[in-house]
């Protein structure tokens, strides 16, 4: 075999294993996005006289005193919260890709917010003092539906901006292929003519409509509002930088979070390949 030949074949094997890496990365991050779910809806799931759920905001978990439980889980709610801030930032993104190869630098970024997401759910301390509950059957149900809206806005509106693109797939496929990643084009797709964050509001509604709303869950609900919010603002500064006067005019218009509060017609700078 040539030196060529060799080179061709490592290339083929180098490529194929991006594949496999942002595969893998993507099939965890559903498996543990699905137990989030189940998680904050604290969702009992028995297959074959087992429970699939492990843990969840309310039930199971290690067990200790209400303060130092507090103190864990808001550890373990800044660690997700700081490598989802840090990673997902242009200058650290520039800094790693001289180490992580780049087609793989999202898939990289979803494992690595996939294993802090796993560390939060499988320590995650429950706090079970009830403050409010709701028993009315009707009622409960309502909230259950409304909670699980949330889920599927914030599931939706990742397909909107390209959801493969999102959590890594289309960038490890278009090296396989060795094809470049088409270009992005700026569009308002269906709910980003509605609100700015639609994937935030989504998250705002699951966590904070339940039929029980327990203490542990609070703090759940609070810590993950705050951050959402701090992710607004370093998101939208690094769009404003991107994207300039477009990005702007589309804040004026468009609100952040709470549909109707503004004139809705705008175009939202989301990345959407040109097809």
């Amino acid at each position: 075999m040539t030196t060529t030949e060799t080179g061709a074949t490592t290339g083929v094997l180098v490529r194929l294993g991006c594949l496999a890496y942002g595969v893998i990365a993507y099939v965890a991050f559903l498996i543990v996005f699905l137990w989030a779910i189940a998680f904050v809806e604290n969702a009992s799931i028995v297959v074959g006289g087992v429970e699939i759920v492990p843990r969840t905001v309310d039930r199971g978990g290690p067990s200790t005193g209400v303060a130092l439980a507090v103190v864990i889980d808001l550890a373990l709610l800044t660690l997700f919260a700081a490598q989802h801030s840090v990673m997902a930032r242009e200058g650290f993104k520039k800094r790693w890709t001289r180490i992580v190869p780049t087609p793989i630098e999202r898939s990289t970024y979803v494992l690595a917010a996939t294993a802090c997401l796993a560390a939060l759910l499988w320590w995650w301390h429950p706090v079970t003092a009830t403050i409010w509950d709701v028993s009315a059957p009707i009622a409960r149900a309502l909230l259950v539906g409304v909670s699980v809206f949330g889920w599927l806005l914030v599931l939706t509106s990742t397909f909107l901006i390209n959801h493969f693109d999102l959590f890594g797939l289309r960038q490890v496929v278009a090296n396989a292929r060795r094809r470049p990643l088409p270009p992005y084009r700026f569009i308002t797709p269906l709910w980003y003519g509605v609100v700015r964050h639609p994937i935030y509001l989504g998250f705002v509604i699951a966590f904070w409509v339940t039929p029980t709303m327990t203490v542990g869950h609070l703090l759940f609900a609070c810590a993950t509002t705050g951050y959402i919010f701090v992710g607004i603002h370093l998101e939208e500064r690094d769009l404003i930088r991107v994207f300039g006067n477009d990005y702007v005019e589309y804040r004026r218009r468009v609100p952040m979070l709470l549909p109707g509060l503004r004139t809705r017609r705008a175009s939202h700078p989301v990345h959407v390949p040109v097809s």
